[in-house]
């Protein structure tokens, strides 16, 4: 397994001065965002497709400090009710899987998407339970109609580029449990994966270890997301684990992201790196910051001092001992 970083935490450096800061934290991989809710701060698609001496002086700044790409990203709503948003989140994953193939990027991370209620709709909607029906048929008409539809037609574009697609599990999108990304993995191909982040799944009940086994038999996770998730029994008693407060309200708010080690011990994150091993995952764990009380700086030291303390680096030895 290899310790990387979701780079949007830099966007204050240029793209060597971030390159240089996360060599020297001893990381080994970077996942680069190409546009959508990541923005394009350190690579600019048009330019990267466009000129062959852009991508290879882009690559060469990143192999020259002993780092890899893990994945692009470029998270978005490309099934939005807004057709104007939706065409550009197109556009702008289609371009990144293009790119990733000529850079030989082997996934890129998304979202899967969220439509509105009916062709009418001006607005996304994510319907969450079953009854009153509107909502079951709600939910039925924007698989069937829109999110199956789009996903089938991506995700052969992606085989024919031979790039992986990463879904991240993400609450407010229609892929958000294990059960829905194999879900969506079964009416297209085996292209579409998951973009694994512990820290959406302990909010929606969801044990990440758990999760790492039903999706790992098979082979349905594509990238790995660490982030940590603290959650506040007291402040679930009372807003419960759907709690629309803002971010920012920490003290009362059910659940707050944080970064690894602050949520879930140590201890956990080591379970979570030989789970994700054992089933058949062995590639990046990028760290993605977004702790509201601690500073970018210090919150990524200290998941990477985490990470890298409780990472299986090497490769596994014969059982020479039976």
């Amino acid at each position: 397994m290899k310790v990387g970083v979701f780079t949007v935490l830099f966007y204050d450096r240029n793209f060597e001065e971030m390159l240089d800061y996360v060599a020297d934290a001893g990381l080994k991989m970077v996942e680069i965002g190409t546009g959508g809710n990541p923005g394009d701060k350190f690579c600019n698609l048009d330019e990267m497709l466009e000129s062959e001496d852009k991508r290879k002086e882009f690559l060469d700044k990143i192999h020259s400090r002993g780092l890899e790409i893990s994945g692009y990203s470029c998270h978005n709503n490309p099934i939005s009710p807004d057709s104007e948003k939706a065409q550009e989140a197109d556009e702008t994953l289609r371009k990144t899987i293009e790119l990733a193939a000529l850079t030989n990027v082997p996934v890129v991370n998304t979202f899967s998407g969220v439509a509105g209620s009916d062709e009418t709709a001006k607005h996304p909607n994510w319907p969450v339970t079953p009854w009153p029906t509107t909502y079951s048929n709600t939910y039925n008409w924007q698989w069937e109609e829109k999110l199956i539809p789009y996903w089938k037609d991506l995700a052969e574009f992606a085989k024919e580029k031979d790039v992986k697609i990463a879904i991240e599990l993400h609450a407010g999108f229609l892929v958000h449990t294990p059960y829905t990304l194999l879900k969506l993995r079964k009416a297209t191909n085996e292209y579409i994966g998951a973009n694994l982040d512990p820290s959406h799944l302990w909010w929606q009940g969801i044990d990440p270890v758990a999760a790492i086994r039903i999706l790992g038999r098979e082979n349905a996770i594509h990238h790995f997301h660490a982030k940590d998730t603290y959650i506040n029994q007291e402040n679930v008693n009372m807003y419960g684990l759907t709690d629309m407060q803002p971010y920012a309200d920490v003290a009362t708010r059910a659940w707050t992201f944080r970064t690894v080690g602050y949520g879930h011990s140590p201890h956990l994150w080591g379970d979570i790196i030989s789970t994700l091993r054992i089933n058949g995952y062995d590639y990046v764990v990028s760290i993605e910051h977004e702790d509201p009380i601690m500073s970018v700086e210090e919150g990524f030291q200290k998941a990477a001092q985490t990470l890298n303390s409780v990472n299986i680096g090497e490769k596994p030895v014969d059982v020479w001992w039976a």
